[in-house]
Formats: structure tokens, C-alpha cells, sequence
């Protein structure tokens, strides 16, 4: 089980990188938000119970929410899925939440520069436009 796992958190990760690359077309604060809304409702996860061969047995583990939630749903076991679909929300709004902790922190990030009391931020540009300038000696 533990190799199921490592297996499931290495192809989640390169599916979170990849959706967060291919959301690149989007400003910075619907990225990291879409990103970590999927990012929480994959990685959350829910206790299942399986029936065993011998009557009356049951193998009962953790599984990801998401597998948990589509294993009841195509079972049409509704008394599984609402709790797996419960924590897929808390998990989604959980991720969602980080990615706004990060967007927001990643917003002030400029105004936490090291800069000492004395020195002095650069003056403004002098001269034309957007042409380049030759240096001038003496």
C-alpha cells in the first residue's frame, strides 16, 4: 500500500505542476487558485471498506477521496460517496484557501525588499523614450 501511494503523490504532483504550466495564460491569482483548489481535492483523503471473501469480513483502509468518491458512484453507493464527496469540498476549499495565502503573500513581496535607511532608490530616466542610450565617456 505504501507503494500505492508513493505512486498516486508522484503522479499527482506532476499533474498539479503541469495544470499550474498550462494555467499560464492566466493572471497569478486564478492560477495558483485553480491550482491548489485541484491540488486539495486530490490529495485529500477517505476511509473506504471493501467486503472480503469470508462473510461478514471487511478490508477497511484510506484511499484518495476523489477514488473513493467515483468507486460509490459507479457502485450507486450513495452512503460512501456523500462522506467522500464532503471531504473532497473541504479539501478543495482547504486548497483554495492556500492558493490565496500565497498569491496574497506573493503580493507583498516587493514592499519587503532589503534596502538600508540610506540608500536611495534609482532617479528617474532622463531623455527619449524607449531608445537605447550609447555610454559617454568624459
Amino acid at each position: 500500500m505504501s507503494l500505492l501511494w508513493l505512486s498516486y503523490g508522484f503522479l499527482s504532483l506532476v499533474v498539479v505542476l503541469t495544470g499550474y504550466l498550462g494555467l499560464g495564460f492566466l493572471p497569478r491569482l486564478p492560477r495558483l487558485v485553480i491550482t491548489w483548489l485541484v491540488a486539495g481535492m486530490i490529495w485529500v483523503p477517505a476511509r473506504f471498506r471493501l467486503p472480503l471473501l469470508d462473510e461478514g469480513e471487511f478490508y477497511t483502509g484510506f484511499a484518495p477521496a476523489v477514488m473513493v468518491a467515483a468507486v460509490a458512484f459507479l457502485e450507486r453507493n450513495a452512503s460512501v460517496m456523500v462522506p467522500a464527496l464532503l471531504l473532497l469540498v473541504a479539501g478543495g476549499l482547504a486548497g483554495a484557501g492556500v492558493g490565496l495565502l500565497l498569491w496574497w503573500r506573493g503580493r507583498h513581496h516587493h514592499e519587503y525588499v532589503d534596502m538600508d535607511e540610506d540608500d536611495e532608490p534609482m532617479p528617474p530616466r532622463r531623455g527619449g523614450g524607449g531608445e537605447r542610450r550609447e555610454p559617454m565617456i568624459g
